[in-house]
């Protein structure tokens, strides 16, 4: 219990609007059910959701301490009252969501509250699937990322065996990636090979292209196909080979081909109302290898988003097909 008194500042305010700044990890209709439970107390009374506090008035709050947090990384999950999820397939072990572009994976500059691991955390909390206060220190965990304006398939694990074997498999190269991309113009060959090395520097969060080993560089390979193309437009399939940051950005615009919408390695959209860039993780499938451990059961498994907005968008006529179910 939390005993608080109503200052000058905060009279006048309704009850459940107070409770929410005193409490930023309660989520709301958790807030509104503890004030019917009568767990809110105003001068010794239940207080009722539009409540009027006075000056003075003594606030008795029967909620448990860690709604009282600030939200950070580690909390994010107590104030997400809906979790925004689109899961793609999910078992004991793990969960592969679909996220939208403009949503970041792990708390950044944006925040914490409303990361794409914040609202896994959430969903597996609700559903008592996972305890914190029963584990000594493990968390459900992103096995992957994108960027925050990329969509598209993240792989996340249940446990800390999960965990460790999908980790193992990326990197024995046992989860394969596919990416779909709207580019400028038209690259040539219409289908091959991007091998270069990049250097991140990591100050403006940005890689740079070389065409040969330099101290700090790493090696990337992304391997692409055209799918079509019109109007100085064109929309690829990338594989990832290697998997650096911003490897598909910063080759392609490399090579003359920013992606659509990137203003961070080309130029904005078309029509310059682009809010993300055109790229999409659209497809992934696990081994075979020798490194699954207790995923065995995925091998050969392949999984797709369901569609893509910058796809349906410009090129509508290859939806049917890219977004087929698999057999």
């Amino acid at each position: 219990m939390k005993h608080f008194t109503v200052g000058p500042n905060d009279a006048g305010q309704r009850l459940d609007r107070f409770l929410a700044k005193i409490a930023p990890l309660l989520p709301g209709t958790l807030a509104q059910k503890y004030i019917r439970l009568k767990r809110v107390r105003v001068n010794g009374v239940p207080g009722k959701r539009d409540t009027r506090l006075a000056e003075g008035d003594e606030l008795a709050i029967y909620i448990g301490d860690e709604f009282f947090n600030r939200p950070d990384k580690d909390n994010a999950y107590l104030a997400v009252s809906t979790p925004d999820l689109e899961i793609v397939y999910e078992d004991a072990n793990i969960i592969l969501c679909d996220k939208r572009a403009g949503m970041s994976v792990h708390a950044d500059s944006f925040g914490a509250v409303g990361t794409l691991i914040a609202n896994i955390q959430a969903y597996l909390y609700q559903k008592n699937e996972w305890n914190p206060k029963q584990e000594n220190s493990f968390a459900p965990a992103l096995c992957n990322r994108i960027d925050r304006n990329t969509s598209g398939l993240v792989i996340a694990a249940k446990n800390a065996a999960a965990l460790r074997d999908v980790d193992e498999m990326i990197r024995s190269g046992e989860v394969h990636k596919e990416y779909l991309c709207i580019v400028r113009g038209t690259p040539s060959p219409r289908s091959g090979r991007l091998e270069n090395y990049l250097f991140k520097d990591s100050v403006q969060n940005k890689v740079y292209v070389r065409t040969r080993p330099v101290p700090g560089a790493r090696k990337a390979i992304t391997l692409y196909e055209t799918i079509s193309a019109r109007s100085g437009l064109t929309l690829l399939r990338c594989v990832l080979v290697t998997g650096r940051t911003h490897q598909i950005r910063a080759q392609l615009a490399a090579a003359g081909h920013p992606l659509l919408g990137d203003g961070k390695y080309g130029i904005t959209g078309r029509s310059g109302k682009e809010q993300h860039q055109a790229l999409c993780s659209y497809r992934l499938r696990f081994g075979p290898g020798d490194h699954m451990g207790t995923l065995e059961y995925l091998s050969g498994k392949t999984f797709k988003v369901k569609d893509c907005d910058f796809v349906r968008q410009y090129f509508p006529e290859t939806v049917a097909a890219l977004f087929a179910r698999e057999d």
